[in-house]
């Protein structure tokens, strides 16, 4: 069972074409959870008119921002494998087949690369080869390069995910780094979804400034570092 999880905030411009491009990806059994930040748009309507069962709707009853909305998203999944889905982009027909093939290689997550779609052209460099993705835990905590539009993960270790840190970077960043400590990843080139890039994007292409990123990774470590402890601590009680 597959489960994808997206969260939404006045998402109405696209997110009927990426709705239609996971689901014409997904068997009978799986499921496609949104957990809505208090959209003031149509994003609702727009989701509720597939009328397709396999879409699971949590509304929030406050803003409580896109890491939270995620968090509750995964909380509520029951699949085997969980796909992380933006509201904007569109997946490659391919996605779910090529990312599940490289699971079951014994894989705990792969982080595929992505076109990049910026007004309405696509460029030539690809994710992987503007933000220098790869693996590694030191590599990622100075450069973060654990997209989430394109993370896919097994319930392996999900009981060190979760919860997030309240305080934590990004989402992405911390399911990331916590799988490289515990687990295998698999930063694949294929190409599997269309990122698309406009003024509302929550994560950017470029990094920030030095003195906000070392403010960011010192909040992480800490908050890595008193996961790992507790993870230890629950081993041997």
């Amino acid at each position: 069972m597959i489960s994808v999880c997206m969260a939404t905030y006045n998402g109405e411009k696209y997110i009927s074409d990426q709705i239609a491009s996971i689901l014409g990806q997904l068997e009978s059994c799986d499921e496609l959870i949104i957990v809505d930040d208090c959209s003031s748009d149509s994003t609702i309507e727009i989701i509720e008119s597939f009328l397709d069962p396999r879409i699971k709707i949590h509304v929030n009853e406050t803003n409580i921002g896109v890491i939270r909305s995620f968090s509750r998203a995964i909380e509520a999944s029951e699949g085997e494998y969980i796909f992380l889905s933006d509201q904007d982009d569109v997946w490659m027909p391919n996605k779910v087949r090529i990312s599940l093939l490289e699971l079951k290689k014994g894989f705990n997550l792969v982080v595929s690369d992505a076109y990049i779609l910026q007004n309405d052209t696509i460029a030539l460099s690809t994710f992987f080869e503007i933000r220098k993705s790869g693996p590694g835990i030191l590599k990622n905590y100075f450069k973060n390069t654990f997209i989430g539009c394109c993370i896919a993960f097994d319930r392996v270790h999900l009981d060190k995910i979760l919860p997030f840190p309240d305080g934590v970077s990004m989402h992405d960043f911390w399911i990331g780094e916590i799988i490289s400590i515990y687990g295998k990843v698999s930063f694949l080139p294929d190409r599997l979804i269309v990122y698309r890039r406009h003024e509302n994007n929550v994560t950017a292409l470029s990094s920030g400034s030095v003195t906000s990123i070392i403010r960011k990774r010192y909040i992480d470590f800490k908050y890595t570092s008193a996961r790992i402890f507790r993870v230890g601590l629950a081993k041997y009680a």
